[in-house]
């Protein structure tokens, strides 16, 4: 990697504090997005894995969004110049249950900066650190560490990576339909202005994709809820991801499972229509 631009470096170790209370509709919501049938939500539900992204949304001003749908750069997060930005993976440390009902308090840091240069162009990679702690707790109950990459814009003749196929030793399969409803709920759950995942003319004719992009929190999140759909007693101490391939709404795709011999880790991925590996992913089990 190449020495960070200094107007980037000084970002590493910014701070933000935001609070929160968890409420029960969110959860709701979710969970009827998921295909689930509907249930009782009340104070001292746990929420789910990776359902803390229902909360502390990002509430920027009008003003302040910029043609992508994302807020303008700056802020919080550095001001990287770079047009296109993904969500690159998050790794988690479950250490204890978030609750309805909690008051809950979310320091994010700028933990890391970094910049290459990819067969496609310049990369930013940009790590944040999310501790959320609950009622006034001196411990968090949650660690995150949320990796960004910026990438410049597609050009005619960029050459993509080369696809990975994906395994082929599932013990869990779901297969997933990405139309417009599910991907307009989860942005709309999350607060996500992204174009990329609602706006068809944007992410075709700006950012060069073939289709809308499935969101990789959606994928992530998909993945655990196999988890759950499979081992609904299990409790889950910690959990990875990466994302590998872009997943489009033009076809359904699937996601999988296979617990390994250990008896507390399982593997997890999504795959493409074509059998490509789009997302790899570890939850580790208590």
């Amino acid at each position: 990697m190449s020495d960070v631009p200094t107007q980037l470096a000084g970002w590493i170790g910014r701070q933000e504090n935001l609070s929160d209370s968890i409420g029960a509709t969110p959860i709701k919501a979710l969970h009827a997005t998921l295909d689930h049938p509907a249930i009782e939500v009340s104070n001292g539900t746990a929420l789910p894995p990776l359902w803390h992204w229902l909360y502390f949304l990002p509430l920027h001003r009008q003003s302040d969004i910029g043609a992508d749908g994302h807020a303008k750069r700056g802020g919080f997060l550095p001001p990287v110049a770079l047009p296109r930005r993904m969500w690159a993976g998050s790794q988690f440390e479950f250490r204890s249950p978030v609750r309805v009902g909690d008051a809950v308090k979310r320091t994010s840091t700028i933990a890391n900066v970094t910049e290459k240069e990819g067969r496609t162009g310049k990369l930013v990679f940009v790590k944040v650190r999310h501790e959320l702690r609950c009622n006034g707790a001196a411990d968090p109950a949650l660690v995150e560490f949320h990796d960004i990459v910026y990438r410049e814009a597609k050009q005619p003749g960029d050459v993509e990576p080369a696809p990975q196929a994906a395994p082929t030793d599932a013990a869990w399969q779901r297969k997933i339909v990405p139309d417009d409803v599910l991907l307009f709920r989860y942005s709309a759950l999350t607060f996500n202005g992204h174009r990329i995942h609602y706006d068809r003319k944007y992410v075709t004719e700006v950012e060069g994709y073939p289709g809308l992009i499935v969101h990789g929190p959606l994928i992530a999140t998909l993945l655990m809820d196999l988890v759950r759909r499979e081992m609904p007693s299990a409790e889950v101490a910690g959990f990875s991801f990466k994302a590998v391939r872009p997943t489009f709404d033009l076809h359904a795709f699937k996601v999988n499972g296979a617990p390994q011999d250990d008896g507390k880790t399982v593997r997890l991925w999504a795959q493409d229509h074509d059998g490509w590996l789009t997302m790899d992913a570890v939850a580790t089990l208590c």
